[in-house]
């Protein structure tokens, strides 16, 4: 993947051509769908033209000509009272395909709406919905439209909005189905955290990316109201004779099928082939954007359930962020237990720890992102507000201007759909409220804070445009637009290659000296921390099992799981010796043993590391050193006195 970004940014392509041109050639590809948008297109043009183009009065009645078949006076002959047929059905076409129009906006702006914030935002919402929408699809729609009907004195318009309303429920099922399956992608949760508005979510991120099903779906709508309007107006309902319209000329044509069989050809097969054309062409953009996502690909999280508890150490009041007793559960398992962190101005705390330690966890906690089936308890304390009592509002002003996030994988942090100009340039207006040259100049001097040659250039270009390392350079970017104090980075440089490793965690170091910002940074690599960090926290198994300084870890490291990490990373390996590994693997949360997490693959255990749960505690009477082990001073004097 990297290495065809990489070919792609260094072409010269213009960006929304890019996107858009290969949808209408694909398009373009497909014979039965281009013949029907055309058929639909002569026919939607001559019915608007009607007045210009219609040879005769609709309602001019000439018995003496009636029942004719096609002659050079009337293309498509006359019916019963001698009126001509084609002017009829240029006529009629316009009550028709009005009354399209009317049903179709109503069944598709109500259904977007409604769907939207059913899939998105979910819970409670999802539910009031669901079961109204299941209300107003076992109401029988004959019945409620003969009413409108009666009601009305056969007025049209309140038919076909009646039929609209009675249509809602196909576009707001596709619309809910394909929002709740975005909003789990991870660009749109790098949305949320970088402090984007709910709303703006919606509008701006998750509905582009599902107009694919809502336009097949709308294009096959129209095709049944079209039939179900042709059905009504055959009954004399919405259209009062002797008015035209196109099904009202198919109930004429039957009285008079005896007589002149021709009669029903022109109107029954319009409407035939009107409707078939709509069908055809949602098949032909439904396997165009099958296509698209064939070459491509792509999925917000709803708050989850928070738990007061009473913290075992108190609040660091000096530091930018301290986090206490925190824990995470999904489901009822816990995952991660009794967390303790703080994080000062300017510093950089490192969370180290193998693959589903949980890191990740923790983090996503902090930023508020992990989803309705996560139970929190604990503090985490932000500039004196605990945000795990604070209110959405409260957490939302938080997120991109007081902590802000860079993902593992940038190319899936970034939205797929728009250039980095407009997602980057969404993130400055909804934070520094500017707009026009002030938002343009911010975007420049972001792009250019973070490297990136050419910023105008790269502003220009859709993420399949940029590298893997000019990706991930325009995410710090993206969460820089806020001006945060806390930047937390999960993996920044898993998903880069060994050379722009290096650049990008020299970009961080930069970052931080001219800002002055605090960095948490999450990573199985204990040569990054060593680069990059003041202090460290070591994760197990859900757990902190040592937190000190830099210099301290390495140089005096007491949990046994954090020596077998230093023993195993080639970078501070002695050289000649051979390298350690750890035998087993970390154990999943529902297996966790009642003592020590590291006790089946510890070295050094003994019976009572299985005895109850560890708590963590200072390594040799010293405050800014913990481990959670009962050898912990043991392990460091034995060390000393190896090394004297």
């Amino acid at each position: 993947m990297s290495s065809l970004t990489e070919a792609i940014a260094t072409a010269e392509v213009g960006g929304s051509r890019s996107v858009r041109f290969p949808l209408v050639r694909d398009f373009l590809r497909r014979p039965l769908g281009v013949v029907a948008g055309a058929f639909l297109v002569i026919v939607v043009s001559a019915v608007a033209l009607a007045p210009v183009i219609s040879p005769y009065d609709p309602l001019a009645q000439d018995l003496a000509r009636s029942l004719e078949t096609p002659t050079g006076d009337h293309l498509l002959g006359t019916d019963r009272l001698g009126r001509d047929i084609l002017s009829r059905l240029l006529w009629g076409g316009q009550i028709s395909l009005i009354g399209l129009v009317e049903a179709l906006a109503v069944a598709f702006i109500v259904g977007i709406v409604l769907g939207l914030l059913a899939g998105y935002l979910g819970r409670f919402i999802d539910l009031a919905v669901s079961r109204v929408t299941e209300i107003v699809m076992a109401i029988p729609g004959v019945v409620v439209l003969l009413m409108v009907y009666s009601l009305t004195d056969n007025n049209a318009h309140a038919g076909m909005i009646t039929l609209g309303f009675l249509s809602v429920p196909t576009i707001l099922r596709v619309t809910r189905a394909a929002a709740r399956s975005v909003r789990g992608e991870n660009f749109i949760a790098a949305s949320r955290v970088s402090g984007m508005a709910g709303f703006r979510i919606m509008v701006r991120h998750v509905l582009p990316n599902i107009w694919g099903p809502i336009i097949v779906n709308t294009a096959v709508l129209a095709a049944v109201i079209l039939g179900v309007q042709g059905g009504l107006n055959y009954l004399n309902l919405g259209v009062t004779p002797p008015d035209p319209s196109w099904g009202g000329m198919v109930a004429d044509a039957q009285k008079s099928l005896a007589l002149q069989p021709w009669l029903i050809i022109p109107s029954g097969l319009l409407i035939t082939l009107t409707i078939m054309s709509l069908a055809l062409v949602a098949d032909a953009v439904r396997d165009t954007l099958s296509a698209k996502r064939s070459r491509s690909g792509r999925r917000l999280l709803v708050a989850p359930t928070v738990v007061a508890a009473e913290p075992t150490l108190p609040v660091d009041t000096e530091a930018v962020l301290s986090v206490r007793s925190l824990s995470i559960a999904f489901s009822g398992v816990e995952v991660v237990r009794n967390v303790d962190f703080d994080v000062a101005a300017g510093s950089t705390l490192g969370i180290v720890g193998e693959s589903g330690c949980g890191k990740t966890v923790t983090a996503s906690a902090v930023l508020g992102a992990l989803g309705p089936t996560a139970t929190v308890t604990g503090q985490v304390v932000f500039e004196g507000l605990d945000l795990n009592a604070a209110t959405r509002r409260q957490r939302a002003a938080v997120r991109g201007t007081g902590i802000s996030y860079i993902s593992q994988d940038p190319m899936v942090a970034l939205d797929p759909s728009f250039t980095v100009a407009n997602q980057l340039g969404e993130l400055i207006g909804r934070h520094d409220g500017t707009r026009g040259r002030n938002r343009r100049a911010r975007l420049i001097e972001l792009l250019t804070l973070v490297g990136l040659p050419n910023p105008e250039d790269v502003a220009k270009r859709f993420p399949h445009q940029l590298s893997g390392g000019m990706a991930q350079r325009v995410a710090i970017a993206c969460a820089l637009a806020g001006r945060p104090r806390i930047l937390v980075a999960d993996e920044p440089t898993t998903a880069l290659d060994v050379t722009i490793q290096g650049d990008i965690l020299g970009l961080l170091r930069r970052l931080q000296e001219e800002t002055g910002m605090a960095i948490i940074l999450i990573t199985h690599d204990l040569g990054v921390v060593a680069d990059l960090c003041t202090s460290v926290a070591v994760m197990y198994a859900g757990e902190v099992v040592e937190s000190a300084d830099v210099a301290t870890l390495f140089a005096e490291p007491a949990h046994p799981y954090t020596r077998a990490l230093l023993a195993s990373n080639p970078i501070v390996a002695e050289p000649g010796t051979v390298l350690r590994s750890i035998p087993g693997t970390v154990p999943s949360p529902a297996d966790w043993p009642v003592g020590c997490h590291f006790f089946d693959r510890c070295p050094v255990r003994v019976d009572g590391c299985a005895a109850g749960p560890i708590p963590l505690v200072a390594v040799l009477n010293r405050e800014e050193h913990e481990a959670r082990c009962i050898r912990a001073d043991e392990i460091v004097v034995a060390a000393e006195r190896k090394s004297a």
